[in-house]
Formats: structure tokens, sequence, C-alpha cells
């Protein structure tokens, strides 16, 4: 597996990535849109150009905040994610950003624990956040890391 910085070259394989990883998957303009922003990185993580997941961040200020990230389902429990996290962390503080966040659907229990590992802790909550169709919706955990506890 290798992690490949993202650019605008990166966004078919991005949104091919997502579009395996979400019921709602953003569009390749989507993150071509986005990577032109300020303070927006991401990585994609492949394998022999087969896209195994992505992650966008924004940093504002001293904060980063996980935009997206998504692991496809062949690629998950491989250590992929872990990967991506761990790569976005390592840019926001070299960055010196202070500390970053996330949500996550309460009913994705296995992000719940890498996200835990790496030492996000519940900041809050945000009912309703995701839709599911017909099965309604599924709130959203807030998590944040204190970036300034991370071991350097």
């Amino acid at each position: 597996m290798r992690l490949v910085r993202a650019t605008a070259a990166e966004t078919p394989a991005m949104a091919a990535a997502h579009a395996q990883a979400f019921d709602k998957p953003w569009r390749e303009d989507e993150f071509e849109d986005l990577l032109e922003g300020e303070g927006i990185f991401g990585f994609l993580a492949d394998e022999d150009e087969t896209p195994l997941g992505v992650i966008l961040c924004r940093i504002a200020a001293d904060e980063m905040e996980v935009l997206t990230v998504g692991v496809t389902p062949a690629a998950r429990r491989r250590g992929v994610g872990l990967a991506l996290m761990t790569a976005a962390l390592e840019t926001a503080r070299r960055k010196t950003v202070a500390s970053a966040f996330l949500e996550v659907a309460v009913d994705n229990p296995g992000a719940i624990a890498l996200y835990a590992a790496l030492g996000f802790r519940q900041a809050g909550v945000r009912r309703a956040y995701y839709h599911r169709g017909e099965a309604g919706t599924a709130d959203a955990l807030v998590m944040r890391l204190d970036l300034n506890l991370m071991a350097a």
C-alpha cells in the first residue's frame, strides 16, 4: 500500500474509493473543488493503482477538521484507515495545529474504535446527522483530539 498526497490528478481515484466506502459518495468535481480551497489537504491510499481509501481535511487557524475519510470494503481491517489518519495527523502537527475534529456515525463501531485508539475523545453529539434513507437517521459523535498531547 502507498499513500499519495492528494492533488487534482488523484481526484478520479479518490472519488472511486469514496463511492465504494459510502452510500452517498462525493463526485470527482467535488474533490477537485475542495482541493482548490485554502487549508485543504488529503491523501489517497492505493495498491497496484487500485484505490483503497481516501482522507480529506481542512485546516483553519489552529484546528484541523476531517471532512471525509473512507476505506473501500475490500481494504477494511488492513490498516488503511490508520495509515490515512496517521498521515493527516502528522501533517497537522507539522503545521502546528492544536486540535483535530471529526464526526463519525454512532453505528460505526470500527471507526469509533480506531479514532479512540488514536486519542480522539467524544466532544459532542449531532442528532440525526446522517440520513439513512428508509432506515431513518443516525446520530454523529463529534470527536476531538488534542494534538499537543501527541508524542513528538
